[in-house]
């Protein structure tokens, strides 16, 4: 032991520092569909392909207004919008960093004048809109796109900062599934592999709820595992921290309206970060874990 320490010291550190780079997803990646306006003429034909409803469109006659509405928190980026439209108006450039602090910030419209835009014979117009919120209620992603985004190393060192000044520690986080398909799983696992190293940052995965500050819930809720997940969240010591991982969290995904599915994780526990992506990739992770950082109270903070 004695002798293996000596060389440790006499050789000293041998490993190299990591260059700082963009977070870019790999060559092939999709990534959420993004809708040019200038191409879009409302057809609707992406809103029949779309599998979880995450592309609506509503007709009002009395404004003369066709709405078209995206919600990346029901998208699984499973790319069929896209050619399908026969303007060519999506295209997928590997945008995953859309980690967001509300629902609203993961809704985007925009509108077409009826008289004017182009009618597809198979669609019909549905009520979608008025079951997500009317469109007065429904804002501008305001959050999600990081096209400025920091590198890996940057938003790394800005968390561990951040997370030293709340806690003095590191942070504590559980992982629970409450009915994934382990796709989110796997993501999150990669957070501790040689390419990310978030326990570097600060971040430390626990085995019980009563040494977490937050909880990592993937997954739609099932009903065997709802009673489970309430429990943790009680079991959970302040301040509580809850982010939802992945499409599937945030509002069943395409398991939603199954007999066995509750729905998303904030129909059982309170939700303070949402994350989209089936899965979403480790920096979309890293990026909601700092987003929730913000909601604790200033008390806690001090």
């Amino acid at each position: 032991m004695f002798r293996i320490l000596k060389k440790n010291i006499t050789v000293g550190k041998v490993t190299l520092p990591q260059a700082f780079t963009l977070a870019k997803a790999p060559e092939g990646f999709l990534g959420a569909p993004e809708v040019d306006p200038a191409k879009c003429t409302g057809c609707g034909k992406c809103v029949i392909t779309c599998p979880t409803k995450a592309l609506t469109m509503v007709d009002r006659s009395a404004e003369d207004k066709r709405f078209f509405h995206r919600s990346y928190g029901d998208c699984i980026f499973c790319g069929l919008c896209g050619p399908v439209c026969p303007h060519r108006a999506i295209s997928f450039k590997g945008k995953f960093d859309l980690a967001a602090r509300t629902k609203k910030e993961l809704h985007l419209q925009s509108s077409f004048s009826l008289s004017c835009c182009r009618k597809d014979a198979a669609f019909i117009p549905s009520n979608a809109l008025s079951a997500k919120g009317s469109a007065d209620d429904v804002q501008g992603f305001a959050q999600g796109d990081f096209s400025s985004r920091l590198s890996m190393e940057e938003e790394g060192l800005k968390l561990k900062d951040k997370i030293q000044r709340l806690f003095g520690r590191s942070l504590h986080i559980r992982e629970v599934d409450a009915g994934s398909c382990n796709g989110c799983e796997v993501e999150i696992v990669n957070l501790s592999n040689p390419v990310y190293d978030a326990e570097r940052f600060g971040i430390h995965f626990v085995a019980s709820p009563r040494h977490a500050d937050m909880l990592l819930v993937t997954g739609p809720v099932t009903r065997q595992m709802e009673l489970a997940l309430v429990k943790t969240y009680e079991a959970t010591p302040p301040p509580k921290l809850v982010v939802a991982c992945g499409t599937c969290a945030i509002n069943g995904g395409i398991f939603g309206g199954n007999y066995t599915v509750i729905g998303g994780v904030d129909r059982s526990v309170p939700v303070n970060v949402y994350i989209p992506g089936c899965p979403p990739r480790p920096e979309a992770i890293l990026r909601g874990i700092f987003l929730a950082l913000d909601k604790i109270p200033t008390a806690q903070k001090n």
